[in-house]
């Protein structure tokens, strides 16, 4: 007969810790969204290196009294092409867009805005990221919904396309602009 080790029943205890956190997980509120300490929170800084020749960011562009919109980006993101169109939409209806280009190589990201048109009203560059984590982003694209005093009031992670960008976003930007 086997003598009985207690370091035999770790296995069973840590497969069921994983199952408990699964669980937990699976049965919050909203398992896709991806939750934000800065809601409700003043926007952090963003670096004020320009990309390019492009106009910096500065303080004021935040609390411009405004909804502002904060974009993170990178040219080499394929989702973050694909959500450029919406972008120009945004822009051409009035709502002014800050991008943070970050992780990037700043010739890239300047031939590809001059390529495909500029939707920001300035461009931070951010080639070591400092700027996304300040702002807790995970991956490219994130946007960012700030009022007028430059509260954040919401986080979207992903581009801004299809259904998730109609059900989601759209609602939170016009709840937004309404509160203006």
């Amino acid at each position: 007969m086997a003598k009985f080790r207690p370091l035999m029943l770790a296995p069973p205890l840590i497969f069921a810790g994983f199952v408990a956190l699964a669980a937990v997980g699976m049965f919050r509120d909203n398992p896709d969204d991806l939750p934000s300490t800065l809601v409700g929170q003043i926007a952090p800084a963003i670096t004020p290196e320009p990309l390019a020749d492009y106009p910096a960011v500065t303080a004021d562009r935040l609390t411009s009294g405004q909804v502002t919109l904060v974009n993170f980006w990178a040219s080499w993101c394929p989702p973050c092409r694909a959500e450029h169109p919406k972008l120009l939409e945004l822009e051409a209806s009035g709502v002014p867009i800050i991008g943070v280009n970050f992780k990037d190589q700043a010739g890239n990201a300047a031939s590809y805005l001059e390529e495909d048109d500029n939707p920001f009203v300035a461009v931070a560059y951010d080639p070591q990221g400092r700027t996304a984590i300040d702002w807790g982003v995970t991956a490219p694209p994130e946007t960012f919904i700030l009022d007028g005093q430059g509260k954040v009031l919401f986080r979207f992670a992903g581009p801004l396309i299809g259904s998730d960008f109609q059900q989601r976003f759209l609602p939170e930007l016009q709840k937004a602009l309404a509160a203006q």
